[in-house]
């Protein structure tokens, strides 16, 4: 089968599609025929070696597919359901294996693509939304790149919680689809400082939070954005890590809470899983919570969807097709 391996870490130009032996479905796995692999941020930070990974590896974590095999010891799963999963190493490829405490059944009515798209940043939009900030009627919620495929579904979740959203972009273009989303007010931080245009859009109080993805960039902005008491949910770091912080910041910004959550210790357990994906996948399948996929790449081009995910040059959810 063909995948997309990481011989050594670097650049986008490091990720080669090569062929390599199929998966073989172990004890508690499904061997999987991947229908689309989600591109993510954290696939850059493994490609890069911040996150390291033994070399050489095929990259990759989320995707949806059909299951053409199972291990010894499955019992959720059967050949020819349809499943989807946040978390299997190896997914930038034509097949998978996946353990099965990973995997989730994709409703019917949900494409596989859009169930790729769901996964990974849409458990992280809801447990930000539902359980790092427990969003409540009413709060004003900072969402930065707020037309990118995680700006796009926490915008969706804050509203659908009763929050009023003030997202970031950089253009006309991603104004236009934060405000489909259903954010309240955008600011272009191309044209204006982001905190006092805050400031002015709530009465001068501050958010109740601020859902933040970009890190380096955005962190000074985001602590000031800050009402009294109010939390930082640096969930990411697309434009660098953050350097150290004096945490006497915190006390003069008003008894702030600043938090580095990860979508792994909110799957701790498989009903939380279930609870967190059947929820999103739900959703989606209901017609309440939109995937909107702005890219498709075949696995040949998966260089080109790095650098342009990185360049900031796509909106909305980036996708690997092994069939196209």
């Amino acid at each position: 089968m063909r995948a997309v391996q990481v011989q050594t870490t670097g650049g986008p130009e490091v990720l080669r599609a090569v062929e390599v032996d199929d998966p073989v479905a172990g004890e508690g796995q499904l061997l999987v025929e991947v229908a689309a692999s989600g591109v993510n941020y954290i696939d850059t930070y493994h490609r890069t070696g911040v996150y390291p990974l033994p070399l050489p590896f095929t990259i990759g974590l989320e995707g949806a597919g059909t299951v053409v095999a199972v291990g010894e010891g499955v019992t959720r799963f059967a050949v020819g359901d349809r499943v989807a999963w946040a978390s299997a190493p190896g997914s930038y490829a034509e097949k998978v294996a996946v353990p099965q405490d990973q995997a989730v059944a994709v409703p019917d009515g949900v494409a596989l693509d859009v169930a790729a798209g769901a996964m990974l940043q849409g458990l992280t939009a809801h447990y930000l939304t539902a359980s790092t900030y427990p969003v409540q009627a009413g709060d004003d919620v900072l969402v930065h790149a707020a037309a990118g495929g995680m700006g796009l579904l926490l915008t969706q979740l804050v509203k659908a919680r009763g929050g009023r959203v003030i997202g970031t972009v950089s253009n006309a273009e991603k104004e236009k689809l934060a405000r489909e989303a259903g954010a309240d007010e955008v600011i272009r931080y191309t044209e204006v400082e982001v905190a006092p245009e805050v400031r002015g859009l709530t009465g001068g109080e501050g958010v109740a939070v601020v859902y933040d993805g970009v890190g380096k960039d955005t962190f000074d902005a985001s602590l000031d954005s800050l009402r009294v008491r109010g939390v930082l949910a640096l969930y990411g770091a697309a434009s660098g890590q953050v350097p150290p912080v004096d945490l006497q910041r915190l006390n003069s910004g008003g008894s702030l809470f600043v938090t580095r959550p990860s979508l792994g210790h909110h799957l701790r357990t498989r009903e939380e899983l279930e609870w967190r994906a059947g929820e999103v996948l739900g959703a989606v399948a209901r017609g309440e919570l939109t995937i909107s996929i702005g890219a498709r790449y075949p696995l040949s081009d998966a260089r080109q969807a790095h650098e342009d995910l990185e360049g900031r040059r796509t909106t909305g959810k980036v996708l690997l097709q092994p069939s196209a």
